[in-house]
């Protein structure tokens, strides 16, 4: 089977709420990649409202948002939480930045408002602090061969891990979950959350095509190797973001 035989389907979770900093790049960074080397993809952006069929999808992607936007994308994901459960058991991947790495949690606490459930794909809370993180940030990602990742984190929110869900990576740079444990991002089964922005995914090749990859493996039940691709660009923005202080 040639890779332009393969395809996935790709759920955009709340665009219309969480579409800060950039984000949406991601999006655009796994279609080109897939589109590359002739693998197809279908992007369906799921609005509020929409019941989600955990059979349909082999990704889904969920950006940052405001506090507002954020409260509305909580209550539409409660509404698919059995669903996205599901989802998560038949080893779809999942990919949300900020605001929405919080929400995959069991809830975020805020200072002065009412505690934001989650829907607990990650065992892992988020309660406010009181300093604000931002600036870039790179780390060790061992699920890459312990190959760097590198972003731009603004948050205060203080995120910690527990039980089964482990980081994404160890902070070589930056403040990462909670500023005080050297983890960055969370990961269980093939849900992944992490606070960096700016886009992700363009300037972290090998971490997209781990998740393209992931994604393959769900729909295909089998190891596709990805046809390399020519990163030299990519590349460069990478490494200057990691040199950048």
């Amino acid at each position: 089977m040639n890779q332009i035989d393969f395809s996935i389907t790709i759920a955009h979770l709340y665009p219309e709420l969480l579409n800060i900093y950039g984000d949406m790049g991601n999006i655009s960074a796994i279609k080109n990649r897939c589109n590359w080397r002739g693998i197809n993809v279908n992007v369906v952006e799921i609005k509020s409202g929409y019941r989600i069929n955990p059979d349909e999808f082999d990704f889904y992607f969920m950006g940052g948002g405001q506090d507002k936007q954020q409260i509305e994308a909580s209550i539409e994901l409660l509404k698919n939480k059995e669903r996205l459960h599901r989802a998560m058991e038949s080893d779809a991947v999942f990919l949300a930045i900020c605001g929405g790495y919080q929400l995959l949690g069991h809830y975020y606490l805020p200072k002065n408002a009412e505690k934001l459930d989650g829907i607990g794909l990650l065992d892992a809370y988020t309660k406010a602090g009181d300093k604000r993180f931002i600036g870039n940030i790179t780390g060790s990602c061992p699920y890459i061969n312990n190959s760097t990742i590198t972003g731009f984190e603004n948050h205060s929110g203080l995120t910690f891990l527990k039980g089964d869900t482990k980081p994404l990576m160890k902070v070589l740079k930056g403040y990462g979950n909670n500023g005080k444990d050297k983890t960055e991002g969370a990961r269980y089964k093939n849900v992944f959350g992490t606070y960096l922005h700016g886009s992700l995914l363009p300037k972290n090749p090998k971490f997209c095509d781990y998740l393209i990859s992931l994604a393959l493996k769900r729909k295909y039940k089998c190891e596709i190797p990805l046809q390399p691709l020519n990163d030299e660009i990519e590349e460069k923005a990478h490494n200057f973001c990691v040199k950048y202080k």
